[in-house]
């Protein structure tokens, strides 16, 4: 019988021991389970972070108009960096050139699935073809100065050709299509455009 007793007092003691160990084991999972949810959750904020302040940054809170006409500043001073660079710091090149593809497609995702759709519905569908076609000699451009040698003295002349094709489409975009088409919009149409665009920049921020 005292055999016995002990057996069960030892099985008792062991299958309690298992249990606390099995219990510890749970808990450590669990804190390991919590630590990578919170890290998830803190990845996904900074993510969020990021885009909106991005968005914040290119004046999309604002007016549609203003905030791509602060887009269309930022990109021109994109182009400065790239043009005070010379031949030896392709480095430099690769990355700026970088940020400017980034920042003209965002550009172009806004325009191309918000504005330009709105111009066709107010009967400005010329004007809404024209800017658009544009967009594709500016992938033609930047398709060009990525596969050229960032160091040839071809490249910087090429950015400079980009460049004032660029400032040819904004002047358009700035001076004449887009005031006389805001002109036609109520403020509501107008808040509702501005929504839309800074929903399409968000995408891809």
């Amino acid at each position: 019988m005292a055999t016995k007793t002990e057996a069960r007092r030892n099985g008792g003691r062991s299958g309690g021991g298992q249990g606390r160990a099995s219990g510890r084991g749970n808990g450590n999972a669990g804190v390991i389970a919590g630590a990578a949810l919170a890290g998830a959750a803190i990845g996904i904020a900074a993510n969020v972070g990021r885009k909106l302040f991005v968005q914040f940054s290119s004046g999309a809170t604002g007016d549609w108009l203003d905030a791509l006409k602060t887009e269309h500043k930022l990109t021109l001073a994109l182009f400065d960096k790239i043009e005070a660079t010379d031949d030896s710091q392709t480095m430099i090149r690769a990355h700026l050139l970088t940020k400017l593809k980034y920042a003209l497609d965002k550009h172009a995702v806004e325009e191309e699935n918000v504005i330009y759709p709105a111009l066709r519905e107010a009967n400005l569908a010329h004007d809404a073809d024209a800017l658009n076609s544009e967009h594709g000699y500016v992938k033609t451009y930047l398709y060009e100065l990525e596969t050229l040698p960032k160091h040839s003295p071809d490249w910087l002349a090429r950015v400079r050709d980009f460049r004032a094709m660029i400032q040819e489409h904004m002047r358009m975009e700035e001076d004449e299509v887009f005031p006389s088409f805001r002109q036609l919009l109520s403020p509501t149409q107008n808040a509702r455009l501005t929504a839309m665009m800074n929903k399409e920049g968000f995408k891809v921020a």
